[in-house]
């Protein structure tokens, strides 16, 4: 059973976590359409995730288990909290000026940065030559063609849903002028998350505490953010959760979205790697397609089926890669510690003072 848990967690924790996401991206979409500003939405968002983390991370994280705090690493979590606030403000922006629907698309740019960045800064090792190592970028690629195949290419409909409590969506026509702007916000949100997660390994190597790294990220986030609102947002209307529809979105925000889906990404993170946390973005198209059918009555087209079937391709080509990483991690541990016994004496004679 412990087995099973330590096996199947990580790959559980990340599907519920990009569920969470795809949710996060339809209905904050549908609370800036009210009127609600991206800068209001995100100083609300990390402020009530802060508040939740706060109890938690003491109650797991005691300070017997856990390594001391010193000025590097608050700067390191000063930094995560940069880092945060920009992916979201710029994140939001791109949703706000395009839709939910070209927001997914783009995130999954995300793999290939983060790929990108692990090998520079040597999280992954540059070995052209080596199967597991193409795998991961061939499998990154794929994936990234896959997601933008489901958005880009609709083809004809070959599967509908009827549901009596469908919910009718009006599409929102945006100018080429404002889709391309949100296109350059959504790209700048994904180099500056590629880079949240590449700073997040590197200081959960040094502070393996998850939710304290992620409630001080947050709560400078939160700082920050509301820094930023203040000074952009000078009608105090801006601030109002009303209608009712901007305090669901911010409770979901705060809940499932920084406190929920930043905790799962860190502890996934810590486990396996940035690469295998990234890798799941390019589901987020696959389970918007799922609950479009399921609980929109959306239909599924031909474009979504293949699109689809290519991410999964992706998906497990780049698992594959990990898991022979891991293989070959765990066999050279094997032959290091096999030469050690036959070299060790079979007894070995302390000298006394």
């Amino acid at each position: 059973m412990r087995l099973l848990e330590n096996a199947a967690t990580p790959y559980l924790g990340m599907v519920l976590s990009t569920t969470a996401q795809v949710g996060l991206i339809i209905i904050s979409k549908k609370a800036m359409a009210t009127g609600m500003t991206n800068y209001t939405f995100v100083a609300y968002s990390n402020a009530l995730a802060a508040l939740l983390l706060l109890p938690l991370s003491l109650l797991l994280h005691r300070p017997s288990t856990r390594p001391p705090l010193t000025f590097s690493l608050i700067c390191g979590f000063f930094s995560l909290g940069v880092l945060g606030c920009l992916a979201q403000l710029t994140g939001y922006t791109g949703i706000n000026y395009t839709s939910a629907e070209f927001a997914s698309a783009m995130l999954n740019l995300i793999p290939g940065f983060t790929f990108i960045l692990a090998i520079i800064f040597r999280m992954e090792k540059l070995a052209c030559t080596s199967s597991s190592f193409l795998a991961k970028a061939i499998g990154t690629v794929v994936s990234i063609a896959g997601a933008f195949v489901v958005t880009l290419y609709k083809g004809p409909g070959i599967l509908t849903l009827q549901s009596s409590s469908k919910l009718h969506y009006g599409h929102i026509r945006v100018p080429e002028s404002n889709w391309i702007l949100g296109g350059l916000f959504l790209t700048a949100d994904c180099v500056v998350a590629s880079g949240y997660i590449i700073v997040q390994a590197l200081i959960l190597k040094k502070f393996p505490a998850e939710l304290i790294v992620v409630f001080f990220s947050v709560f400078f986030a939160a700082i920050l953010s509301t820094i930023v609102s203040l000074i952009a947002d000078r009608d105090p209307s801006a601030w109002a959760l009303q209608p009712n529809i901007r305090l669901i979105a911010v409770l979901y925000s705060g809940v499932f979205g920084s406190a929920f889906q930043v905790s799962v990404n860190a502890w996934c993170l810590h486990r396996r790697g940035p690469l295998f946390v990234a890798m799941f973005h390019p589901l987020g198209i696959v389970i918007a397609s799922v609950l479009g059918i399921s609980f929109l009555g959306d239909t599924l087209y031909l474009g979504s089926l293949v699109g689809s079937i290519i991410i999964v391709i992706g998906f497990y080509s780049v698992m594959w890669g990990k898991a022979k990483d891991v293989k070959l991690t765990g066999n050279s541990i094997d032959e290091s510690s096999e030469s050690t016994s036959a070299n060790a004496p079979l007894l070995s004679i302390k000298d006394e003072p």
